[in-house]
């Protein structure tokens, strides 16, 4: 699930700004989109109420949407490669990225929600020079499977080749007929694929190679003390190494200090992200 994405460490996230959208919480602790309830509390009339309830916050906060952009940066110079596209909502009916995630979800909108941020970020970076380099744009499984990303008239598509796919890899894409075929017809547009939380332990490592990407994000709680734990530091070797002979780049994701980029670049990480190089603006923000 990748509408919504992180841009700082985990122990330092706006409830927005998990790997996904929502807080960061125990794994006994019950959550619920905003305006929803747990199955069985509630009777039908009740939860017609409350999803007629969610659906207005939800239309409100897609009324409101605007999309901020982050810079990630070549890690050993810091100049500019790109932006990740970030959504946030000027209504706060749902308080925060997470939540209209949630709505979305639990009312089964992905799809609306999807093609609004799509067709935003294409609006914005259509006109953004190209010294501004490429962009990232977050997908939920259920928008790869969405005819309109494939099609050639999508506003996104008619900026393919500017565009990085950014699919998480806490969505579980075992089960999946057609999704190499999928990936094959985007990449036939010009788009290049990149897998997200590479090793937050949700889903196996393998599961990248899959999709045969371009790109992956090392998960911010890989990234976070990186420079103090010799142990993180041993497995993003691994990885890096492994990207390496595959020609995949490798993003060091969530940044904060100058002591974390040191010790990624050392590393073989080739991106950069996170507060220390830049924090998401509306349209966009020079690296620092």
């Amino acid at each position: 699930m990748g509408l919504v994405s992180s841009d700082r460490r985990p122990d330092a996230r706006l409830p927005s700004e998990s790997p996904i959208g929502p807080s960061a919480r125990a794994p006994s602790e019950p959550h619920f989109a905003s305006g929803t309830n747990p199955t069985g509390l509630y009777g039908p009339e009740e939860q017609e109420t409350q999803l007629r309830d969610l659906e207005d916050k939800l239309e409100r906060c897609l009324a409101g949407m605007t999309m901020h952009f982050q810079p990630i940066v070549h890690a050993g110079t810091r100049a500019r490669f790109g932006y990740e596209a970030l959504l946030r909502s000027t209504d706060k009916s749902l308080p925060h990225p997470g939540a209209i995630l949630d709505a979305a979800e639990r009312l089964e909108r992905i799809p609306t929600l999807g093609r609004a941020v799509r067709a935003q970020t294409a609006k914005v970076f259509s006109q953004a020079p190209a010294q501004r380099g490429v962009v990232f744009v977050n997908l939920h499984l259920l928008d790869l499977m969405d005819k309109q990303l494939t099609s050639a008239f999508a506003p996104l598509s008619k900026i393919a080749s500017r565009v990085i796919l950014e699919i998480t890899e806490r969505t579980s894409l075992e089960g999946q007929i057609d999704l190499r075929y999928r990936v094959a017809e985007l990449r036939e547009l010009g788009y290049r694929i990149a897998i997200d939380d590479l090793g937050g332990g949700h889903a196996r490592m393998g599961t990248f190679t899959l999709l045969d990407c371009d790109l992956v994000k090392l998960d911010m709680s890989l990234v976070r003390d990186v420079d103090k734990q010799p142990m993180k530091q041993r497995l993003i070797r691994s990885v890096t190494d492994l990207c390496r002979e595959q020609g995949i780049m490798v993003i060091g994701e969530g940044v904060e200090t100058d002591a974390e980029a040191q010790v990624l670049v050392d590393l073989g990480c080739d991106l950069l992200q996170g507060y220390l190089i830049a924090k998401p603006a509306q349209p966009f923000v020079d690296p620092l």
